[in-house]
C-alpha cells in the first residue's frame, strides 16, 4: 500500500535513526570487496551449537502440539535458578522459580518492553527519561523513543573506562529517570562493571525509583574473571532486589541465537506485572525449545568450551594487533572496538582492501546535545567465526588499516 498519509501511523517512528545494518549496507552500496568476503560485522555466533540442543527436541518433539505456558515451565525456570545460584554464588532461598524468573523469547523484545512495562504514561509535566549508554545496544534507543520517553546518552568512551560516568548525572535527571539501561560485559567495548560501580548504580535506582535493567547477556563469555552481576550486589545486600531487573540469553552463552530463549529476573513486583503485559503482546517459547533451553542453563561445560573458544581469538587478535589501534584485551564479550580515527572511512577501506565487513562504531551511537559521537573514531569486530577464519580475517583487516 503506498500513499498512506502519516497520520496513520506511529509518528514516534520518524523520530528513530537509522539501524546501524542498513545504514552500513548503504555506506557500502556500490564498493566492490577487494577480496572473498568475509562478515565480521555482525555478532552472530559461529561456533557449533551443543548437540543437547537437537537432542532435546528430538526427545520432546511431542510437544510441539502444546501452546507453551508465558512464563515457561517449571523445569525451565528451576533451570534458570539454579544456573543464577551458580554463577553468582546466591544464597539458596534468595530467588524463587515463580517469583523472579520470567522466560523470553529472546531478550530483544524484552529489553523493548521493559519500557512499555515501567515507564508512565500520560502523565502531567516533563517526559520521563530514560538513560543508557553510549555507545549501546539499538532496541534500548527504540525502547525510550516509542514509549515518549526523552532519551538521555551517557557517553561511555576510553576516558570513562567505557561505563557511563555516574558523577556526570545531575541530580534533576535522575528524578526524571523512570529506566536506566546498563549493559556488562559491553556491547560494544567489551567493558566489565566494577563491583563498586554496580553496587552505586543500584543505589541510585533505589533511592530515586527508577528501574535499572541490567543486559548481562555476555555473561558467560569473558577473558579472565567472571564479571560481577546485579543480583550478586543485591545478594550481598541481602538479597533485595527492588528496582533491578537482569536478561540473559542463550543466543551467546551457548552459541544458539537462532533459539531465541532468553530470561528476565529480579524485582518481584516488576516480574508480575511485566509477565501481565507480556500475555498481551509477546511470543512464548515452544515446549521443546523450553526444554532444550532447560538443559543448557543446566549445562555449564559447554559455556566453558565456548569461552575457551573465545580467548583463542583475542589471543591472535593481541598478536596481530599488538598495541596499535588502541588495542585492548575487552574483560567480556566477543567485540573488537579499535580506534581507526574516522570509522565511516576505516569501514569503505576495509571493505574494498580486504574484502571484511566490520561495522563503523558512530553506528552504534548517537551524536549527543553537544555534537558528540563517542563512537567516531572505532570500528565494532565481531569475532564469531573459527579460529582460523577469525586469524586471517584480522590478517586482512590489520593490513588495510596500515
Amino acid at each position: 500500500m503506498t500513499g498512506m498519509p502519516n497520520a496513520m501511523f506511529n509518528q514516534r517512528l520518524d523520530q528513530l535513526p537509522a539501524y546501524p545494518f542498513p545504514r552500513l549496507a548503504a555506506l557500502l552500496e556500490g564498493l566492490e570487496p577487494g577480496k572473498t568476503p568475509l562478515v565480521m560485522s555482525i555478532g552472530e555466533p559461529q561456533h557449533e551449537p551443543p548437540a543437547m540442543i537437537t537432542e532435546a527436541m528430538v526427545k520432546y518433539a511431542s510437544l510441539w502440539h502444546k501452546y507453551p505456558p508465558g512464563n515457561g515451565t517449571p523445569e525451565l525456570r528451576s533451570a534458570i535458578k539454579g544456573w543464577l545460584d551458580r554463577r553468582y554464588n546466591l544464597p539458596s532461598g534468595m530467588i524463587d522459580r515463580d517469583a523472579h524468573i520470567l522466560p523470553v523469547a529472546g531478550t530483544r523484545e524484552a529489553l523493548y518492553l521493559i519500557a512499555t512495562c515501567v515507564i508512565p504514561q500520560d502523565q502531567p509535566g516533563p517526559k520521563p527519561k530514560v538513560l543508557l549508554p553510549n555507545p549501546f545496544y539499538q532496541v534500548y534507543c527504540g525502547a525510550a523513543v516509542l514509549n515518549d520517553a526523552e532519551m538521555v546518552p551517557l557517553a561511555a568512551g576510553p576516558e570513562t573506562g567505557f561505563m557511563p560516568d555516574l558523577d556526570q548525572i545531575d541530580i534533576e535527571t535522575l528524578k526524571a529517570c523512570r529506566l536506566f539501561f546498563l549493559c556488562s560485559p559491553a556491547n560494544p567495548q567489551g567493558a566489565v562493571a566494577s563491583r563498586d560501580y554496580l553496587e552505586r548504580i543500584i543505589a541510585m535506582a533505589q533511592e530515586h525509583d527508577f528501574v535499572l535493567a541490567m543486559d548481562e547477556c555476555y555473561a558467560d563469555i569473558y577473558d579472565r574473571e567472571a564479571p560481577v552481576g546485579a543480583l550478586e550486589i543485591c545478594a550481598a545486600q541481602g538479597g533485595r532486589m527492588d528496582n533491578v531487573v537482569v536478561f540473559h540469553s542463550l543466543s551467546k552463552r551457548s552459541s544458539a541465537p537462532g533459539l531465541r530463549s532468553g530470561f528476565v529476573a529480579g524485582d518481584p513486583v516488576i516480574i508480575k506485572r511485566f509477565n501481565a503485559l507480556r500475555s498481551y503482546c509477546s511470543a512464548t517459547i515452544p515446549m521443546p525449545i523450553m526444554a532444550a533451553s532447560a538443559e543448557l542453563w543446566a549445562d555449564d561445560a559447554h559455556a566453558s568450551e565456548n569461552r575457551d573458544l573465545y580467548r583463542a581469538k583475542i589471543d591472535v587478535a593481541q598478536e596481530i594487533f599488538g598495541n596499535r589501534f588502541g588495542f585492548y584485551r575487552p574483560p567480556g564479550g566477543f567485540f573488537l572496538w579499535l580506534d581507526v580515527g574516522d570509522d565511516e572511512a576505516a569501514t569503505k577501506k576495509i571493505w574494498v582492501e580486504a574484502g571484511v565487513k566490520v561495522i563503523p562504531g558512530s553506528y552504534l551511537s548517537i551524536t549527543d546535545a553537544d555534537g558528540n559521537n563517542p563512537g567516531k573514531r572505532f570500528i565494532r569486530i565481531a569475532l564469531v567465526h573459527d579460529l582460523e577464519t577469525t586469524r586471517e580475517g584480522l590478517r586482512r583487516i590489520a593490513d588495510a588499516l596500515s
